[in-house]
């Protein structure tokens, strides 16, 4: 049975703080529905209605390009660890790139992370759990450091470069408002 709230509770605050990967849904009002999953030290609750989370350089840049058409979002953890539990909120996002006026201010949330592209700004107006009890067990080993290594052996041009290739549109050809530079 699903529990809804107005706002991220203390208590679902310490759950998503324990979290080692969560996962985001969005989808433009056409193309593809796209569903990431996300790891690292990489999310902050700022508030019982907003959270944060700074995105590295990967693939594509599908949630910046659907956030432009469409900015309703889903962030969604599970617990594979101890007691069953499915958590999602659910609001709007925008996506801040480096050299927009609140890029520092959020950035500086974080540790610093090589490659990083853009952080989620995310409005929350919904949270709910569910049990949880099909979710697997798994344990935790640690998080994978391959996303650092690669974004130093591209270094500073070569990322610039990644990002202008693969970055600047969607999968469906969608703006992703990455500046160019």
């Amino acid at each position: 049975m699903a529990t809804q709230y107005e706002h991220i509770t203390e208590r679902l605050q310490d759950f998503i703080a324990s979290q080692q990967m969560y996962f985001v849904g969005t989808a433009a009002p056409d193309g593809r529905v796209n569903v990431s999953p996300k790891g690292l030290d990489s999310l902050r609750v700022l508030g019982e209605n907003r959270v944060i989370w700074l995105n590295g350089t990967g693939s594509g840049n599908e949630t910046a390009a659907h956030l432009l058409r469409n900015p309703r979002i889903t962030v969604m953890f599970c617990a594979f660890e101890g007691k069953p539990l499915i958590l999602r909120l659910y609001g709007t996002a925008r996506a801040v790139h480096e050299g927009d006026q609140e890029w520092d201010e959020l950035i500086a949330h974080f540790p610093p992370m090589l490659g990083a592209r853009n952080i989620f700004d995310v409005a929350v107006d919904l949270v709910q759990t569910s049990c949880g009890f099909g979710v697997p067990l798994y344990e935790y080993e640690g998080q994978r450091t391959l996303m650092d290594s690669w974004a130093e052996n591209k270094g500073e041009d070569g990322l610039l470069r990644y990002h202008r290739e693969r970055n600047t549109l969607s999968i469906d050809g969608f703006p992703t408002g990455m500046p160019v530079r």
